[in-house]
């Protein structure tokens, strides 16, 4: 049976790069382990066991020699065998290391296939370009460590990263935006504008927010509250942590086990077991298996929502019954998968779950859709397109029965009609309990993030055999709606970090006024005038350092604060501030604080996104992407 999988063709440049790095380490160091080199959305890797740690200098030197095998024009051969004529032939080739591992994952009575080109030859199922000139515009990024598997028990490795493209153009464009997205990388400014703090003390994947990100999060959330609010929802609040039964109901454990963190064991239990002289294993099975009580750091908000709403009779008449809760959730995501703010161990959802009758869920899901449109729009992430996610007919991993599914999958395609923007039907994507609609956000440089989702759900209400009383004053059972907005708070925060390069609109900045005073003289006076914003609520703060000008707004600069008042002796005498600012060039000059005052309130009253837009790089959307 044949196993070759369908690549597209900038696919098959980059699959075919890899090779070719792989034959330049190999030429250069031929004691180097080959692991595997895939093809990624961004380019292509390659992982390599090598006691040489591989420099910057090395990248250079492995770069030109693949260089000089694009010019070279090997032909890509792909040749097939037997099981033990691919164990033979990475024996004769001194790759056992991990190579064999590689075979020993082709299961029984598939194609094993292997690519050569030149004198390189890897077990690769394939596809690739015809000739090694083909591959022509590429670059290598950087070194990462990377484990064997991914696993942290393993060894790690040494990972290449490269990228490639079809023309020399596109590649140019490409490492142009590579280069904004390192000056907009939210772990590097997050620490710059001191907006949050990862401490290896308190645990990795774990988000401490300071006082300036805070702010974020804070108008954030009451940003999304006041809508929530406008639309009937009622916030509720529940613990982090659930009883382990809860999540077998739901299904989170043992669908998603993998990805939790370990149960916790109540301690008469423990006890208990001490004395029989129970071990980890035996703990563990008799926890999975519910011979003993435990309890699960909560993983979802859901199944603590359907007891908030089981906890009392519900009539027809009650529905839709709309809970909302900014609920903090914990996931395991193994060291080598964290990345700042955008992966996590824990996170917080602007969650919000929804139970109709199957006659409301059309509009239910529409006001949801609405929802997540008002904050991109608000945010002025309007450049997105909509993915519907279904089941995968193959996959056994889905709850429920295929009539209540497709039901579901009918009410996702529906609600996405109505959005007036092209959508796609990706199988495999829905969670495990029912379909949904992600909204995937291109940000201002071109990158893509999944953000806002709703999903439709006809399984777990049937799971936890919820009722109400109909109109025929029968039992009958709910639908539910899951839907996030934001998605999780600290991704979300991360990625704007990242879009607007740090530089938030008024009603977001952390600090939205500096008053600057001119001289020594001046700062009771710019004292004054802060405390007038504060008791407006407009965040400000005083530069009365004895620092020259110059330096004073630099310094402002470097932070990003919206609003610069510099005041000196005749503007006191004039009562007037002189006005400096980032995002919008018509406030600026000499102004009375009070019409200051009103100009500002305006602005953050509105949530109105900047005049002023950082310059997206080459070959990336346009600067309208901010909605400004």
């Amino acid at each position: 049976m044949s196993t070759r999988p369908q690549m597209t063709p900038l696919e098959e440049i980059r699959h075919s790069a890899a090779h070719i790095l792989g034959a330049a380490v190999l030429r250069l160091f031929p004691q180097a382990q080959l692991d595997i080199g895939p093809p990624t959305d961004n380019g292509f890797y390659y992982d390599f066991d090598l006691d040489h740690a591989f420099t910057a200098d090395d990248l250079i030197k492995i770069e030109e020699e693949m260089k000089r095998i694009s010019k070279e024009n090997q032909k890509f051969e792909r040749f097939e065998c037997s099981r033990e004529e691919a164990e033979k032939l990475i024996r004769e080739r001194g790759q056992t290391a991990y190579k064999l591992g590689r075979l020993a994952d082709v299961p029984a009575g598939e194609t094993i296939s292997f690519y050569k080109n030149g004198e390189f030859m890897d077990l690769c199922a394939g596809t690739h370009v015809r000739y090694s000139s083909q591959v022509k515009a590429f670059k290598l990024l950087s070194i990462a460590g990377a484990y064997h598997r991914g696993n942290e028990k393993n060894k790690q490795l040494q990972r290449i990263y490269g990228t490639a493209y079809a023309t020399k153009d596109e590649l140019e464009q490409s490492l142009s935006r590579a280069e904004e997205a390192k000056k907009r990388d939210h772990r590097k400014l997050g620490k710059e504008l001191k907006l949050f703090h990862i401490d290896e003390k308190v645990g990795q994947g774990l988000i401490l927010w300071t006082p300036n990100g805070a702010v974020i999060r804070q108008e954030l959330q009451n940003f999304i509250a006041a809508q929530l609010f406008q639309t009937g929802y009622k916030q509720v609040f529940t613990p982090h942590i659930g009883n382990l039964d809860l999540y077998r109901t739901s299904g989170h454990f043992p669908y998603y086990k993998d990805a939790q963190f370990p149960p916790l064991v109540e301690r008469e239990a423990m006890e208990l077991l001490s004395k029989e002289g129970c071990g980890c294993g035996e703990l563990t099975n008799r926890l999975e298996s519910g011979a003993i009580q435990g309890f699960l750091l909560k993983p979802m908000n859901c199944p603590h929502h359907i007891r908030i709403f089981a906890s009392q009779p519900h009539s027809y008449r009650d529905l839709p019954v709309r809970l909302a809760e900014f609920g903090t959730v914990y996931r395991w995501e193994q060291s080598g998968e964290l990345n700042g703010m955008t992966r996590v161990r824990g996170f917080t959802q602007d969650d919000g779950h929804l139970f109709c009758t199957e006659d409301q869920v059309g509009a239910e899901v529409q006001g949801c859709l609405e929802l997540v449109k008002v904050v991109l729009k608000t945010l002025g992430l309007n450049d997105y397109r909509v993915r519907v996610g279904l089941r995968n007919p193959d996959s056994n991993k889905y709850t429920g029965s295929n009539e209540n599914w497709d039901k579901a999958e009918a009410a996702c395609r529906a609600a996405a009609k109505t959005l007036d923007v092209a959508f796609t039907e990706e199988a495999g994507e829905a969670a495990f309990y029912g379909p949904k609609i992600d909204f995937v956000v291109r940000d201002v440089i071109g990158r893509e993030w999944q953000l806002g989702t709703v999903q439709v759900d006809f399984n777990l209400p049937e799971r936890f055999e919820l009722s109400y009383i109909g109109s025929d004053n029968k039992h009958h059972r709910p639908v539910m709606i899951h839907r996030a907005p934001f998605g999780s708070m600290e991704r979300f925060v991360g990625i704007l970090i990242e879009h607007f390069a740090g530089d938030f609109p008024t009603w977001l900045a952390p600090e939205q006024v500096r008053v600057i005073s001119l001289n020594d003289d001046m700062n009771a006076h710019c004292e004054e005038i802060a405390a007038q914003l504060t008791a407006l609520n407009i965040r400000c703060t005083v530069d009365g350092s004895s620092d020259k000008l110059g330096a004073k707004i630099r310094r402002a600069e470097l932070t990003k604060v919206p609003h610069m008042l510099v005041v000196g002796s005749k503007e006191k005498e004039a009562g007037l501030v002189n006005v400096r600012s980032r995002a919008d060039k018509t406030f600026e000059g000499n102004r009375t604080l009070s019409d200051f005052i009103s100009l500002i309130t305006s602005e953050i009253s509105e949530r109105r996104l900047k005049a002023y837009v950082p310059p997206a790089a080459t070959g990336g959307p346009s600067a309208s992407a901010h909605g400004a």
